[in-house]
Parts: structure tokens; C-alpha cells; sequence
């Protein structure tokens, strides 16, 4: 690991301290950082339009929640031969590709919301969810792609280090793009707000343009089946990486509320899309802050411990902001939320990142993938489905509470992993290596 020296009482002593900016160091760490960040930026600007532009059409939860589902289908469906195309493909070449497409969907919606087209409302909202079902298919390609260029681009040491700048630029994103996107539509309109959706994924593909090629490390030997049944096998017998996977899979399914939160903003709050961008920002907001809080006090002495304890604040913030009648205390409680979703994201890309050997990167992100990466849009789907059957409020409530339970559950089942460090967990990966 790197670190900068400094003095201590003593002259002729020098302690060692982590420098908190050594992955950001690497010149094409800072590209890959950009790409994320203005990706993200445009991703959940889009999020906040569509939402919103739906619900507008159609007031219905449940068409609200079919957004999420669209994106999740073909993200899980391709998931795993998206990871067989990341490991044996070259990363730079694969990530402009994908690019392209997210690139021509976006313009896509741009042209479809056009109030100069003059569509009808009910086709709009299949055509959206046919975009949408798109942007999911290139999902499925992303994350085993992303995930295995970082790998390339820090040194192992400085895992934690760049998990945490990745996490903390992406959640920066998070807080900016809601509430561009909803300031934007707000003021301008839907067309200017896509107008500057397309020049940000424009902006993310120009920094794929300056990464060095990174040729593959997995050169296929057998059928494209027994590839993907290896890295199947190797996620399933490791304990940690399973039940890390389940723990978010189940959490994040059940406490998919955020779907809900352009409901709170139109019908209980009454603040249109600004104020469905400022929810979404405060929940972001905590995350971002306490992710670069961590890159000085690190979550990771006790990893799993840290995990469980972040994901039952989780659950109570979600149920806090479901019962509140407060704009302002809700924006506390989401920011609270966002604050222990942070912690949980960094535990679990650490120890994603530890426990993968290279030669499967992309195979194992496509497993994590199909537990983690589309449990968001599975749980707004869930979501929109209970808030029709049990209504608002009620639908929130029920999710936060299943998230503790699925803590607990995990706790009692994975008490061994608790007491280990993130060095105990680093000293046995090297053994198995």
C-alpha cells in the first residue's frame, strides 16, 4: 500500500499512515472514475425523468414499479454470458460497444418524449419500457466489463482504497443527477432534460477513448457452458462471496422503496419532480459523505460484522421515512439510509475484489450481477406491486421490516464470520491462490 510519512514527537521516528488518494494516483484510474461519474450522472437523471414522466401518465404503482422489472429481466438474463464476453474479451473495445448502445437509446428517448412528435400517452409508455429493457441488456455487459478493468488498472493492495473512490464518485452521481434531473425537467421540460442525459453518456464514452487496451487474461479452452459453470461453481463454494450476494439480494428486493418515492413527492408532499430529485439526492448525500468519511476511518477491521449492522440501519431507515408526515425529516431519514447502504457497498466490493481470482472476474461480477447488480429494480417492481395491494405507507413499512429480518437471518447463519479481519480474510484467499 502506498503512504506518506510524518513525524512524531520523536525526530528521528517516522510513522506510516495510508495515503487516502494513492489509487487516484493512476492516470487511467482517474479516466475510469470519469467514465463512472458522468454515466451515473445521466443514469439517474434518466431514472428521476422516466419515473416521474410515468407515474405523470399513468398514476398507477404498479406501471411505476414495471420500469425497474423492465431493466432487470435482460440484466439478468444476460448476465452470465456477459461475463463470459468480459473475461475473454479486450476490456477497452468491449466498454465502446456497450457505450454506443446506452448512447443510442438515450437519444432514442429523447426523440420518442419529444412534445414536437405528438405520441399517444399509452404508446410512450411501451416504448419507454422497450428502451429501458435495452439499457438493461447493456447493463448486463457492464458490470462484469467494469468490474474486471478495475482489477487491471490498481494494484491489488490498493483494492480497498480505489472500492471506496469508485463507490464515493458514484454516489456523488447520485446526489447531482436526481436533482439535475428533476431541476431540469422542472424548468425546461422533458426534452432539455434528455437533451443533457445524451451529452453526458457522450462525455462518459470520450473517456473510454483513453484507456490503454486491455487484452484478456481468459483464453476459453472448453465450450462457452462449462466457462460459465466454472465461475457458477467457484461464487457457490465460497461461504462469504454466497452469502454476501444473498444478504443484498434480499435485502435490496425488499427495500426497493425508493420505486415509491415519486409517489411521496406528487401525492404526499405535493413537490413535483424538484422535490422527488431532493429525495433522491439526501439518500445519496449520506451515502457520499460517509463514503469519503471511510476513506480515513475504514468499515473494514470487522468486515462482516460492519456488513450486518449497516444493512439492519438500513431496514429502520427505510421504515422511519415510511411512517414520517415531514418532508424535511424524511430527507434526514433517507439521508440516514444512504449513509448505511455506503457502508455495506464498500464491505462487499472489498471483498468481491479479494476474493476473485483474475481469470474469472467477469464470470463472477455476472454472478453477483444477477444476485445484486438488477435487486434494485426487482425490489421496485416488488415495491410498485405491494404499494397496489397494501397501499403507500403500508408497502414501505413491510419492506424495511423484511430487510431486518433477512439481517438477522444471515447473522444466525454466519456468526463464525464476525470475529474475522480484513487481513484474516485477505491471508486465507492467498492460501486457496
Amino acid at each position: 500500500m502506498y503512504f506518506f510519512p510524518v513525524a512524531d514527537s520523536d525526530p528521528n521516528t517516522i510513522i506510516a499512515k495510508p495515503d487516502p488518494f494513492a489509487a487516484l494516483r493512476y492516470k487511467e484510474f482517474r479516466s475510469f472514475l470519469g467514465m463512472r461519474f458522468f454515466f451515473t450522472l445521466a443514469y439517474q437523471m434518466q431514472a428521476v425523468v422516466i419515473g416521474y414522466h410515468i407515474y405523470d401518465l399513468t398514476h398507477d404503482p404498479l406501471k411505476l414499479g414495471l420500469v425497474g422489472l423492465c431493466e432487470a429481466i435482460p440484466a439478468i438474463g444476460i448476465a452470465l454470458y456477459g461475463g463470459y464476453i468480459a473475461d475473454k474479451s479486450e476490456k477497452r473495445g468491449l466498454l465502446i460497444k456497450i457505450f454506443s448502445g446506452v448512447w443510442l437509446a438515450s437519444v432514442l428517448m429523447l426523440i420518442i418524449t419529444s412534445k414536437y412528435l405528438h405520441l399517444q400517452e399509452d404508446l410512450i409508455v411501451l416504448i419507454m419500457y422497450g428502451l429501458v429493457f435495452c439499457i438493461g441488456l447493456a447493463r448486463g455487459f457492464f458490470g462484469p466489463a467494469t468490474f474486471s478493468l478495475m482489477a487491471k488498472i490498481v494494484p491489488k493492495e490498493l483494492y480497498p482504497n480505489s472500492s471506496t473512490w469508485n463507490s464515493s464518485s458514484w454516489q456523488l452521481a447520485t446526489i447531482i443527477g436526481p436533482l439535475v434531473g428533476g431541476l431540469v425537467n422542472w424548468l425546461w421540460g422533458i426534452t432539455a432534460a434528455y437533451s443533457v442525459i445524451v451529452g453526458l453518456v457522450t462525455i462518459s464514452l470520450i473517456c473510454i477513448f483513453t484507456f490503454k487496451k486491455h487484452p484478456a487474461t481468459y483464453v476459453p479452452t472448453q465450450n462457452i457452458f462449462h466457462s460459465l459453470k466454472e465461475g457458477i461453481q467457484f461464487v457457490f463454494k465460497t461461504k462469504m462471496m454466497v452469502w454476501a450476494m444473498s444478504l443484498d439480494l434480499f435485502s435490496v428486493f425488499f427495500g426497493g422503496a425508493v420505486a415509491l418515492l415519486p409517489m411521496f413527492a406528487k401525492d404526499v408532499f405535493h413537490l413535483g419532480s424538484f422535490g422527488l430529485g431532493m429525495m433522491r439526492g439526501a439518500a445519496s448525500s449520506g451515502a457520499v459523505i460517509t463514503m469519503l468519511a471511510m476513506t480515513r476511518f475504514s468499515p473494514m477491521g470487522k468486515p462482516w460484522r460492519n456488513l450486518l449492522i449497516a444493512v439492519t440501519g438500513f431496514g429502520l431507515s427505510i421504515i422511519c421515512y415510511g411512517l414520517s408526515k415531514n418532508f424535511y425529516l424524511t430527507l434526514f431519514f433517507l439521508f440516514l439510509e444512504g449513509s448505511f447502504d455506503s457502508v455495506s457497498v464498500i464491505i462487499r466490493q472489498t471483498i468481491m475484489q479479494l476474493l476473485t481470482p483474475d481469470e474469472m472476474r467477469g464470470r463472477v461480477s455476472a454472478v453477483n450481477s444477477m444476485f445484486i447488480g438488477s435487486s434494485n429494480e426487482i425490489g421496485e417492481f416488488e415495491s410498485g406491486l405491494t404499494a397496489k395491494l397494501m397501499k403507500l405507507v403500508p408497502a414501505v413499512v413491510f419492506g424495511g421490516s423484511m430487510t431486518i429480518a433477512i439481517a438477522g437471518i444471515t447473522w444466525f447463519k454466519t456468526r463464525s464470520l464476525t470475529k474475522l479481519s480484513l487481513q484474516d480474510i485477505n491471508e486465507q484467499t492467498t492460501k486457496v491462490a
